[in-house]
């Protein structure tokens, strides 16, 4: 018990040691370091997330699918930080039950704060790595983000990006611009948002529009409903159409299922 434990321990100091610079065009990305929204409404943002969904051609599973997921860590997000590095480690979980998928991990913070790490195989290693961040005061680095998207699948095809935050401290339209070269590049967005921030719907619904992606909302009240999403859409970017139906048929439905429904 004691060598497996010194193995896991192991493996997570080799990851932590083992991250890399990586750069964005806006500035240098690092490495990785150590109010209820009502119902109807909820629904009617997930409803429109499906319909999104369907518009995305499913990846042909001969190859490792690749996928970034980018999270705020500014201070704003203090309040429900808990639950969402739940609702990641639960995406997580889903993506090494399928395989085939090889994850990055990006968060943005402090002043001028922004570390990626490498690409991983093992979801579950960056769970645990992720546990690690803590919040801090700073302004928003989405167009950051965007710009280390570009260039990562510039070097080899990312076939989704995802992100989860509350805000939009950037210029819009600075912002839409690298949106519009993911686009080019083919890679969707997904955005979570957290909470009503007005400015942030409106950039996160126009980068989703621009990359075919998706937006949708999330509080304490639709958390279950959106780790479902999380994972499928996790599990589509690992395996294309045959592991999203694989994921329906064992958790009997869900968001897997929502998806699979429209899409056909």
């Amino acid at each position: 018990m004691a060598d497996k434990t010194r193995s896991s321990q192991d493996r997570t100091r080799k990851l932590e040691d083992g991250l890399a610079d990586a750069s964005a065009s806006q500035g240098a990305v690092g490495p990785w370091d150590s109010q209820s929204q009502p119902q109807a409404s909820r629904q009617a943002d997930v409803a429109a997330f499906i319909a999104q969904m369907k518009v995305r051609e499913p990846r042909q599973a001969t190859a490792r699918g690749r996928l970034i997921f980018a999270m705020d860590a500014t201070m704003s997000r203090q309040p429900t930080w808990d639950m969402a590095l739940g609702l990641q480690a639960d995406m997580f979980d889903a993506v090494k039950q399928v395989g085939g998928l090889d994850v990055q991990l990006i968060y943005f913070r402090g002043a001028g704060e922004c570390r990626a790490s490498k690409w991983v195989a093992d979801p579950s290693e960056l769970a645990r790595l992720m546990t690690t961040v803590t919040v801090a005061g700073g302004f928003t680095q989405v167009g950051k983000v965007l710009s280390h998207a570009r260039q990562e699948t510039a070097k080899r095809r990312v076939d989704a990006l995802v992100y989860v935050g509350d805000c939009m401290e950037e210029d819009i339209d600075a912002v839409c611009g690298r949106a519009g070269e993911l686009a080019i590049l083919g890679v969707p967005v997904f955005l979570f948002q957290e909470g009503r921030d007005e400015a942030a719907e409106r950039a996160f619904q126009e980068i989703a529009r621009l990359t075919k992606g998706a937006f949708c909302r999330f509080d304490h009240g639709s958390a279950q409903q959106l780790r479902e999403l999380l994972s499928a859409v996790a599990v589509y970017a690992a395996g294309g159409r045959a592991a999203l139906e694989d994921l329906s048929q064992r958790t009997r439905g869900g968001g897997a299922q929502l998806l699979l429904e429209q899409m056909k």
